[in-house]
């Protein structure tokens, strides 16, 4: 029997991977760290071009059922209010020009849409509890995957799905730390009977954008719940993730921002905390019968709402060539990052430059704002355009 492909992480672009080899009739073993298949509790955004990869999946009517259409994504000023910008995600012109909906859904959700698809297609065995320490690539014999508790599983080949600290990239593409933006993100969620009545845009996906700090909410779960994000300046770099501290994280924003945004910042959870990171694009996404995939190989930061999307559509271009190649993993393996390299990085470059409009201060604000006066509809349809239409190699298999 045909050895399995070892897929490393037991996450969004993990599972997509595996569904999508599994559903071409591939054999698929998922190695996942954790004692049990848990997301984090908190909400994503997925772009229309995500669901070209789900249509292949089969799985769009299900993520549909689970999600909410937002109606607009917003950008209101953190501290007068004003609206900057606005683009329209339900009118007739967006499902004319993009076919397919902008939708946010809980990432437990997603998650588990993923998960039980992949339990209901023969030939994906997922194994908990496999922290993935180390390899050996034997070429034509396939891999071997050792796992810290000396647990081995052997693989036809392997793919490190395993994000921004991915072990297998160390062996891929060498030893590198991930780059610290210099921001924090504190997550919360809250009823929406708790939101307050006098916050604008409930229904909408909202950006506040402030000098050196961003808030972010949306509704879930048929608007039943809401999902806000609030990312600060980090006041001390460099000491780690889920630090406890927030003090110097809001006390500016405090001083100067909306009443309403300071009404919502005052319902959050802010003791909590993730120091944002990402990674330059690179060239080297596979070594011989090993690939990387989603944040292992483009971890991008979350201006363009595209990291999940990044590691589905990854995985269904995989996918597809493994099987158009008869499984010829180096051929495929070459092929790969000559399809997703350039859309990738550009997702990466592009999120940076976003990142920093949307943190402007000084002359660079009033500068932005000028220019987001001028813009209209179409002009925000036009820059996303090469983004929600979808990765053009994904065509139908």
């Amino acid at each position: 029997m045909d050895l399995p492909i070892i897929v490393v992480g037991g996450g969004l672009g993990g599972l997509s991977l595996a569904l999508a080899l599994g559903q071409k009739g591939r054999r698929v073993h998922i190695l996942e760290q954790a004692p049990q298949i848990s997301p984090i509790g908190y909400g994503i955004q997925l772009g229309p071009n995500v669901f070209k990869a789900f249509d292949r999946l089969g799985i769009s009517e299900t993520v549909k059922a689970a999600a909410d259409f937002p109606l607009s994504l917003v950008m209101p000023d953190a501290e007068s209010g004003q609206t900057l910008a606005q683009v329209p995600l339900k009118s007739e012109k967006f499902h004319r020009r993009f076919d397919n909906p902008y939708i946010v859904i809980h990432r437990a959700d997603i998650h588990n849409i993923l998960l039980e698809a992949c339990r209901r297609t023969p030939g994906i065995e997922l194994t908990v509890n496999a922290t993935a320490v180390q390899f050996e690539d034997r070429g034509r014999d396939g891999v071997c995957v050792t796992c810290a508790d000396g647990r081995r599983f052997d693989g036809a080949a392997l793919i490190g799905a395993d994000g921004l600290n991915s072990r297998i990239r160390s062996h891929v593409a060498g030893e590198a730390p991930a780059r610290a933006v210099g921001y924090v993100a504190h997550r919360t969620i809250i009823d929406m009977k708790d939101v307050p009545a006098d916050l604008p845009h409930q229904h909408d996906v909202v950006l506040w954008a402030g000098p050196g700090y961003h808030v972010v909410h949306y509704p879930l779960r048929n608007r039943s719940i809401f999902n806000i994000v609030a990312v600060f300046k980090d006041p001390a770099p460099g000491h780690g993730d889920l630090r406890v501290t927030h003090e110097e994280d809001v006390r500016h924003v405090y001083a100067e921002a909306h009443p309403a945004l300071k009404k919502l910042l005052s319902m959050m959870d802010l003791e909590r905390r993730w120091v944002l990171a990402d990674r330059d694009p690179i060239r080297q996404w596979t070594r011989g019968r090993v690939a990387l995939l989603g944040d292992a190989v483009h971890p991008t930061l979350q201006s363009l709402a595209q990291g999940a999307g990044m590691a589905i559509e990854d995985a269904v271009c995989l996918a597809d060539l493994l099987h158009g190649m008869d499984y010829d993993y180096e051929r495929a393996f070459r092929e790969y990052p000559r399809r997703r390299l350039v859309r990738s990085a550009r997702i990466q470059l592009g999120s940076r430059e976003l990142w920093e409009f949307y943190h402007a201060e000084g002359i660079a604000r009033e500068v932005r704002d000028a220019g987001l006066k001028e813009r209209g509809e179409d002009d925000y349809y036009d820059c996303l355009e090469w983004i929600w239409k979808g990765d053009p190699s994904l065509v139908q298999a």
